[in-house]
């Protein structure tokens, strides 16, 4: 497989454009290259063991850095992002949970990567020679570095990208090319400044410094990442309410004050998916746990998570539950 050269700003132009016309809500393209510095970060990060219980990012972390890695004749990489933002608000039931709100809808995986699998179709009926690899989340990519790089927004202190139209309700996704592109080389500055909401906000002071997170002690680690069967007592009691995942550091940034309402209508909010009720999170069964999140991103915590979170809430203070319904 080799590289194609597409010199012409005409290429770029185009691909740019039919990623709008896709649904896409910003769009750059950036040199493949070792992201040296984000991985020299990275490292430290590891090194300081603020990854918690998600091993498999300490696997072979250079790779992560090198896109060459997983697609070896990937010379462009073209980083996309898709607004996910609705306007519903939580509830403060406190027989109830708080969802994040980036999975109130349809899972962005399938979301995101159906719709960068058809801008990959359509390069290819424009270039027969492309080759190309999608990626959404999953793939060992430093996916918010790439946004960055390429022009979409800086990286928040809350470690989150931003965008100046936006904010930081994004999903990111990359299609890596071998096809030799014009690139984007005007980065956004960091327009953070002297803000510190969302290091104050959070509740675990799971922000130890700007632009570093621990993830021992972070709300969206415990309830949807982490698989110990009891939470982390540091965490237990500072929840806020959150059953999956946590939105403070968010909601509390200037920048995602005045996000437009997103035009994808799979991030719709499906039905209880705002604020489950605990009781009935504590009662699922494995047959209505799939039923009830397929093709949802809250999956990703499992039945035997959600059902701890649930309980963790209701022992912090919610409702009376009876014991026996409890995992």
């Amino acid at each position: 497989m080799k590289a194609i050269q597409k010199e012409s700003a005409g290429a770029a132009a185009l691909i740019k454009t039919h990623a709008f016309e896709l649904g896409f809500h910003k769009v750059g393209i950036a040199r493949v290259e070792t992201l040296l510095s984000e991985q020299e970060r990275f490292s430290e990060w590891l090194r300081r063991g603020f990854h918690g219980e998600m091993n498999w990012l300490a696997r072979d972390p250079q790779q992560r850095a090198d896109p060459q890695k997983i697609f070896p004749a990937a010379r462009s990489i073209i980083v996309v992002a898709l607004n996910y933002f609705t306007p519903q608000q939580h509830s403060d039931d406190p027989a109830t949970g708080k969802v994040s709100r980036y999975a109130w809808g349809d899972d962005y995986h399938e979301v995101v990567g159906d719709k960068l699998r058809n801008l990959l179709t359509w390069i290819k009926e424009q270039w027969s020679e492309t080759e190309g690899k999608v990626c959404v989340d999953i793939q060992p990519i430093m996916d918010k570095a790439w946004a960055v790089r390429a022009g979409l927004g800086w990286m928040g202190k809350h470690t989150n990208v931003i965008t100046e139209e936006f904010g930081s309700w994004v999903f990111i996704g990359e299609l890596l090319l071998n096809l030799e592109l014009e690139y984007d080389f005007a980065p956004v500055a960091d327009q953070c400044g002297s803000c510190t909401l969302c290091l104050d906000a959070c509740p675990t002071g799971a922000i130890v410094e700007p632009y570093v997170v621990d993830s021992n002690v972070c709300i969206s680690h415990a309830t949807i990442e982490s698989r110990a069967p009891q939470m982390n007592g540091a965490v237990a009691g500072k929840l806020e309410g959150w059953v999956y995942g946590c939105d403070i550091c968010q909601d509390v940034c200037p920048w995602n004050q005045m996000t437009p309402v997103t035009d994808e209508t799979r991030f719709e909010p499906r039905l209880s998916n705002v604020n489950p009720t605990l009781s009935e999170i504590i009662e699922l069964t494995p047959e209505a746990y799939a039923k009830r999140f397929r093709h949802s991103a809250m999956k990703r915590a499992k039945l035997a998570g959600l059902k701890r979170n649930a309980s963790a809430l209701l022992d912090a203070g919610s409702p009376d539950v009876p014991s026996a319904q409890r995992p």
